[in-house]
């Protein structure tokens, strides 16, 4: 599978990872998905990630999510319009949000490096773009354990070790 990578840098500050990092990460999570039988995007999907502040994170947070904070990661699905034959699949996955101050203070908080917080943080939105939730513990279980498997092939040790 393919995917088309545009990132989008509405804030620079050190740390913030390469497109080459950011299509590592993004080709690791679609072919995870891949081997997951899942059917979308088999091929030529599209992606944007746009990194921002914290004003431009607590905004989207706010106006989508009804939170008045900014977050980690937002992600924004791709949706297929209406009146198109069933079974289309669009070619956009969707676009991801990062907020870059909120990458770097939750890297701090769970004691691992920032680009492995980066890489994490891109995997779960890539995973929410595709479905994946964790709202409930048994969603969570899956989704986490997808996360897991996607990072330890690209030698990021687990990020949920020290949640217990």
């Amino acid at each position: 599978m393919t995917v088309e990578l545009e990132v989008q840098r509405g804030v620079t500050s050190p740390g913030i990872p390469t497109d080459q990092q950011f299509k590592q990460w993004v080709d690791a999570a679609t072919s995870k998905l891949l081997r997951a039988k899942n059917p979308h995007h088999e091929a030529g999907a599209q992606l944007a990630i746009r990194i921002v502040d914290e004003a431009e994170g607590r905004r989207f947070n706010r106006d989508y999510r009804g939170l008045d904070r900014p977050t980690n990661v937002l992600s924004f699905p791709a949706s297929v319009i209406d009146g198109l034959p069933e079974g289309t699949v669009p070619a956009s996955i969707g676009d991801l949000l990062i907020c870059a101050p909120v990458v770097a203070r939750g890297a701090i908080e769970r004691c691992c490096t920032e680009i492995d917080h980066w890489a994490h943080l891109t995997i779960h939105g890539v995973l929410h773009l595709y479905g994946y939730d964790h709202e409930q513990p048994d969603e969570a279980d899956i989704m986490e354990r997808m996360e897991i498997e996607i990072l330890a092939v690209l030698g990021i040790p687990d990020p949920y070790c020290f949640d217990d």
